[in-house]
């Protein structure tokens, strides 16, 4: 088949074109780096370079396709620290374009990474950018078929944790405790929706995508290992002081305010509800195996 993905050659990205590439379907990567060009190309892939901000451009991109895979991220707007971006004003307007390219090129198939948090009108943070996503991809017409896929929180992100971890010798965060929680690696995403590409496409369908589940206490623990620090402490401290935090080095108000608010609703287990309602077979990559990254990354420097 004939598939676009958007998101570049990112975690997510690289390892889904590699795996299609290799079960043989003929694959565009969408990026907005003209630098990664000859690297998509390297691949076997086919190269699109624009901007998801372009509705005329992804409609082109979008042509003659048989799937699409839409992705949406933060990073694509623009740098936290700008004050003027409106990140999720910005996002609901990529969902807007990707819908104008699919309805004028007649794309019956679509798979879009959402996430966790997407059913949940309010109370969701910055997460309210893939409830608006997928609301608005929900109005193209009945015979598109639409694969929503909801990741948990990724492992990635606990990258966030280094600087604090060296400045304080703590994880500092407004959630924490031992309640379960489940976290996924890029790599069972792009496992995941290689394996939606090649199972049937009929009306909307929902599936949450996750790795392993652990409670922030064994997070520590565990990471607190792999860097040698087994005492390592996760430290909770009030919404107010990690949203002052944030906005007193200059984030962008709206961002600081939605992670907050996101990380908030993590705390008791708000944003993991639906989730437990419709719980995954969960991945291969085990929070185990990802601290091994972790410990590289936090011993880089």
């Amino acid at each position: 088949m004939n598939i676009v993905l958007t998101g570049s050659l990112g975690n997510i990205g690289r390892p889904l074109a590699k795996e299609l590439l290799q079960k043989g379907h003929s694959i565009t990567v969408i990026s907005s780096n003209a630098d990664r060009q000859q690297e998509i190309e390297a691949l076997g892939a086919k190269a699109a370079i624009g901007s998801m901000h372009d509705a005329a451009f992804l409609t082109a991109a979008f042509k003659g396709a048989d799937i699409v895979y839409l992705m949406e991220t933060l990073e694509a707007v623009g740098n936290f620290f700008d004050k003027q971006l409106d990140f999720i004003g910005a996002i609901s307007q990529i969902g807007r374009n990707y819908k104008q390219a699919i309805e004028q090129t007649g794309v019956k198939k679509v798979i879009h990474l959402s996430s966790i948090g997407a059913n949940m009108k309010k109370g969701n943070g910055i997460l309210a950018f893939h409830h608006n996503v997928e609301n608005i991809l929900k109005e193209l017409p009945a015979d598109v078929a639409i694969k929503f896929m909801r990741p948990v929180g990724f492992y990635t992100n606990m990258f966030s944790f280094v600087r604090g971890l060296k400045a304080k010798g703590a994880i500092v965060q407004n959630w924490g405790g031992d309640d379960k929680e489940p976290w996924v690696s890029p790599l069972d995403i792009a496992a995941v929706v290689a394996e939606e590409v090649d199972t049937p496409f009929e009306g909307r369908k929902m599936r949450y995508i996750a790795s392993d589940e652990f409670s922030p206490n064994e997070i520590a623990a565990v990471l607190g290992d792999a860097i040698g620090k087994p005492d390592l402490a996760w430290e909770v401290i009030p919404d107010e002081q990690l949203l002052n935090n944030w906005l007193s080095i200059g984030m962008n108000e709206q961002i600081a305010n939605g992670f907050m608010e996101m990380q908030a609703s993590m705390r008791g287990g708000v944003l993991y509800e639906d989730y437990f309602r419709n719980r995954p077979t969960l991945g291969k990559v085990k929070l185990t195996d990802f601290a091994k990254d972790f410990a590289a990354v936090y011993n880089k420097d």
